[in-house]
């Protein structure tokens, strides 16, 4: 992100908040709030209720147990790192890998590897784990899991490792090989040079974690009655958390669905910091909320600890907060740009099921593969209104598939699609749809009717897509739209693939290879044309478009080149490429904002990482410092 770019986001954001600081804290009528938004008018009864009464004070903890409650919106799909898609995901908290990414800076360092020397001609690395690493139950951590991680697990054809597709390297695709050369060294060799190999190692939330040889070896070994390796049911939600080891900072305690996860300190993690052992803090609790509003009203009521870490706060609730922080006894931080990214995207896939029935309405699929049909839904959503409305207007239309902060962003010279819907039906009836009164028909008499899917509880995605569904109403399309629970919309997303289109969400960072998972034609999250997967249900006649084929190209010949300016030409033609075919239909750039009690010291937050307590183990509590 350049310079301008950077003092033009903190100059809004600081305008913004001199705004808020300078308002008095009276309680405003809920007309101030509404304009008709559930969402928007339970925050305004919030206000009512408790923004003219002095707040419970802080979280009710004993000093002495050295506890936080965090929140997340839905419950853990899985405990199986290789099988996991979603975030935020108990991976945070318990699992590292041989590398990691500073989150405020996109630096990389060691982890659980103290060392790693790349070859002069750049195609083999070998790692130096840490002398006397542990898992959770006291068994050694050697080079042998490292190898069984790699080779058994994330290499396996027969495991949908979401992390595989961004370890396949050049034109072929070729996976890398990966030796034992003693207990504490590892050695991978790659058919050619590539870049983004030690990016990949740096473990949660988006790459690779290392796994515990000596509890899942032999469900990799065993066959279920499919020939599938029975590693693909193990270490389910179901499991006793006592099974589960970890090399993160904590363990799991207990889980309780629907309610909450409880994170202990896990006494062999290795990491110190002057002189402490780490993690500082004892125990986590992961509450489970049914909603944004559902946090909002914890955390003022002090029983959360954070809140707008695993995703920016709602403006509205930033509004609110920013108002309360010296009676509250927390901190509003505002961290730039967030790296992350909110679009919609259609179903594509023009393949079968085992038994030849098409994945998607073949009406349906004829519109959704029509180019001129997502380039006039891309003009027909109104993003100044959605950031003016949703956003309070501190947010900017997102045009790019790359994150602000990496140099690899462009920032000028995409396809835009300004909100134009004269052009948007120009296209259509170019494409051969037609109006009959308000209403929009395809070529062949059939109604233009879809159902826009996102997850339940995340009011600011289901304030989107109520807009977005009003906004092409005046295009004379019938948008159905449904907040389903979240791991109901991964089911259908991986799946059933029963779904006609969705608004969803994708974490990012620096390296644009770190999102090959969501990009390269077989990726594990190439939701829009999902490949045949392992282990998922059979599908017949599935092939990529020439552009995605090309997109495959691309991320190939810039993860060939270590030179940051000989890689820009190819991320730059990959974002060209998005933004003409619309696979992803992107919508703002949001600001990375949380709120965090003052008791909790050691943050480090910008908008980079995705997870804005991405140092968790190194955080403190200010009342046990003053014991």
């Amino acid at each position: 992100m350049g310079v301008g770019a950077q003092r033009s986001w903190a100059s809004k954001v600081n305008r913004w908040i001199r705004s808020l600081i300078d308002r008095n804290t009276r309680c405003y009528p809920l007309g101030w709030i509404g304009r008709g938004s559930l969402s928007l008018l339970l925050c305004g009864l919030v206000g009512l209720m408790s923004g003219c009464q002095p707040l419970l004070q802080t979280t009710r903890q004993d000093p002495a147990i050295g506890q936080i409650v965090l929140s997340t919106l839905q419950d853990p799909k899985t405990f199986n790192y290789a099988l996991n898609q979603e975030f935020p995901s108990i991976f945070l908290f318990c699992f590292r890998g041989l590398t990691q990414e500073i989150g405020n800076t996109g630096e990389l360092q060691p982890d659980l590897a103290e060392s790693w020397e790349i070859s002069p001609d750049q195609t083999q690395i070998t790692f130096t784990l840490r002398s006397g690493l542990r898992w959770s139950d006291g068994m050694p951590l050697t080079a042998d899991d490292v190898v069984f991680t790699y080779r058994d697990v994330i290499f396996n054809p027969k495991i949908p490792a979401e992390s595989q597709a961004g370890l396949r390297i050049g034109a072929d695709r070729q996976l890398p090989t990966v030796k034992k050369l003693d207990d504490r060294r590892v050695q991978f060799t790659l058919a050619e040079p590539f870049a983004p190999f030690l990016s990949a190692t740096s473990g949660p939330p988006t790459d690779i974690v290392i796994l515990p040889k000596h509890k899942l070896a032999a469900s990799i070994q065993a066959l279920d009655e499919k020939g599938n390796p029975k590693f693909l049911s193990v270490w389910g939600t179901d499991t006793d958390p006592q099974e589960i080891v970890v090399n993160g900072s904590y363990l799991i305690e207990s889980y309780r669905p629907g309610e909450r996860v409880i994170f202990r300190r896990n006494p062999y993690f290795w990491q110190t910091q002057n002189g402490k052992a780490l993690p500082l803090i004892d125990r986590i609790v992961w509450q489970i909320a049914e909603s944004t509003d559902s946090q909002l009203l914890m955390f003022r009521s002090g029983d959360l600890d954070a809140i707008g870490d695993v995703r920016p706060l709602r403006p509205e609730y930033f509004e609110l907060l920013k108002r309360e922080e010296d009676r509250g006894d927390f901190s509003v931080y505002s961290g730039g740009p967030w790296s992350g990214s909110t679009f919609i995207t259609f179903n594509l896939t023009q393949a079968q099921n085992d038994r030849g029935i098409p994945l998607v309405d073949p009406i349906k699929s004829r519109w959704f593969n029509n180019l001129a049909f997502r380039q006039a839904v891309a003009y027909g959503i109104d993003r100044p209104r959605l950031i003016n409305n949703i956003y309070r207007g501190i947010s900017e239309p997102q045009n790019s598939p790359i994150s602000v902060q990496s140099p690899y962003y462009l920032a000028a010279g995409l396809p835009t699609y300004d909100y134009d819907l004269n052009r948007a039906r120009q296209l259509l009836e170019s494409a051969g749809f037609q109006y009959r009164g308000s209403a929009l028909w395809d070529a062949e008499g059939n109604r233009v009717e879809f159902t826009l899917l996102t997850n339940a509880g995340n009011k600011i995605r289901e304030a989107i897509g109520t807009q977005i569904r009003e906004d092409l109403a005046k295009l004379g399309m019938q948008v159905n739209f449904s907040a389903v629970n979240f791991n109901t919309l991964i089911g259908k997303l991986n799946d059933s693939r029963d779904w006609d289109c969705v608004l969803i969400g994708f974490t990012g960072g620096i390296e644009p290879h770190s999102g090959a998972n969501l990009w390269t034609s077989t990726g594990s999250s190439h939701m829009f044309n999902l490949a045949p997967q392992p282990g998922q249900p059979v599908i017949q006649n599935w092939q990529a478009s020439d552009w995605e084929l090309q997109i495959d190209r691309l991320f190939a010949a810039g993860a060939r080149e270590f030179d940051p300016a000989k890689r820009k030409p190819f991320y730059h033609e990959f974002q060209r490429i998005v933004q003409t075919q619309l696979p992803v239909i992107h919508l703002v750039h949001e600001i990375a904002l949380m709120a965090v009690r003052d008791r909790i010291t050691g943050l480090k937050y910008n908008g980079l990482p995705s997870w804005g307590l991405w140092n968790i183990q190194e955080l403190e509590l200010r009342d046990r410092q003053e014991q």
